[in-house]
């Protein structure tokens, strides 16, 4: 299957640390408020878990790889330029002549007053993603000679439960992925519940695909909907296998719970949200680079919540963290210290901070676009 050549950084060099499997799509962003019927354009963009968490790790430090499939179209190519842009290898994405690159479109409520109007605060995705290219992903991917270096060197691989809902084949492909156990590899697996997909689907399928991960993430919210609870402690009893579970209870806490009985439970940092926008994605990635970097628990979870709290107070999918010396002192702070932190759009106070506030950085180029969705809904 040919390849789009990209600026982003590709082979040849060593392998990257992380490697990102599954779809992303094309957004198409609507330039007000209100039902769809009102929208007069919409705005380009991107959109994707396993994407979002490749970026995310590469902003955190890690190398990393994202691997999929996108149509031979124009947007396949936008996908393709703006995930390397941020910093991720892209040279085993494969570009399908045949099928196109999966779309949706958001929809934003407002206080137009027109009876179709979902409201303020809400939002609705409509996807047309059926027959996809990211829908062909198979385990012929491990045959491919670019994809298979790439895994073969990585010492994490993430997945979700989004590809196993988009066909049998990539079905067929995360189970072959869990099975090709590799040592100094950890797996970890987002849940990521999306209803949607399941409508014509058995989801059946994901417990055990869930169960045999190494560390399992999973929305507290969304495990309530899939298998009838979000507490942590019933969770980490129903996948009995993963090293480590990881329960996040949306803006209150999360939990992290270990095979040997082990729990750590930290609450998030108090946020004022600007756009409900990836965080879950960019705590996923804060969590696992903590993983990667050796960080005990209490940091994972930290560093996890402070890249979640960067995204949820800028505009987009993708946010940029502090320095690193704040970065440290936040997961050095004591438990009331970490309590009076307090992140917005301008900037970060707390008492563990030098000057009481930080700004926040420069947006990377792909966090100034419009919101691509809540990442409790991005896929």
């Amino acid at each position: 299957m040919p390849r789009q050549d990209t600026q982003g950084p590709t082979r040849p060099g060593p392998p990257p640390t992380a490697v990102c499997v599954g779809e992303s799509m094309a957004v198409l962003l609507p330039d007000r408020p209100g039902p769809l019927e009102s929208v007069e354009s919409f705005r380009l963009s991107v959109g994707g878990a396993e994407s979002n968490v490749a970026g995310a790790l590469a902003a955190h430090g890690v190398p990393t790889a994202w691997i999929s499939r996108v149509g031979d179209d124009g947007f396949g190519r936008r996908l393709l330029a703006e995930v390397a842009a941020r910093g991720v290898d892209v040279s085993a994405v494969a570009v399908d002549p045949h099928r196109p690159t999966g779309l949706y479109l958001k929809e934003v409520g407002g206080t137009t007053g027109d009876r179709h109007d979902l409201g303020p605060g809400r939002s609705r995705l409509h996807y047309h993603r059926r027959g996809s290219a990211a829908a062909a992903l198979s385990p012929d991917l491990l045959a491919d000679p670019t994809a298979a270096a790439l895994l073969s060197g990585a010492r994490l691989l993430h997945l979700s439960g989004i590809t196993a809902a988009l066909s049998d084949d990539c079905l067929a492909l995360l189970r072959a992925l869990l099975t090709d156990r590799r040592p100094n590899r950890l797996v970890s697996f987002d849940l990521n519940w999306r209803p949607s997909l399941w409508r014509d689907r058995d989801p059946a399928v994901l417990p055990p695909l869930l169960d045999t991960a190494d560390l399992l993430l999973l929305g507290a919210d969304e495990a309530e909907a899939a298998f009838g609870t979000g507490d942590p402690a019933t969770l980490r009893r129903r996948f009995p296998a993963p090293a480590t579970v990881v329960v996040k209870d949306a803006a209150r806490q999360v939990t992290a719970l270990d095979r040997d009985g082990t729990a750590v439970t930290e609450p998030a940092l108090a946020v004022e949200v600007v756009e409900a926008t990836g965080a879950g994605d960019a705590f996923a990635a804060g969590y696992l680079a903590g993983t990667v970097r050796g960080l005990d628990q209490r940091r994972r979870l930290r560093l996890g919540h402070l890249s979640a709290a960067c995204a949820l107070t800028a505009h987009g999918d993708q946010a940029e963290l502090p320095d690193a010396a704040v970065v440290a002192a936040l997961l050095d702070a004591s438990p009331a210290e970490w309590a009076a932190t307090r992140v917005t759009a301008e900037g970060i106070t707390g008492p563990t901070l030098p000057t009481g506030r930080v700004r926040p950085a420069d947006r990377a180029p792909s966090a100034d676009r419009a919101p691509s969705a809540d990442r409790a809904r991005a896929q």
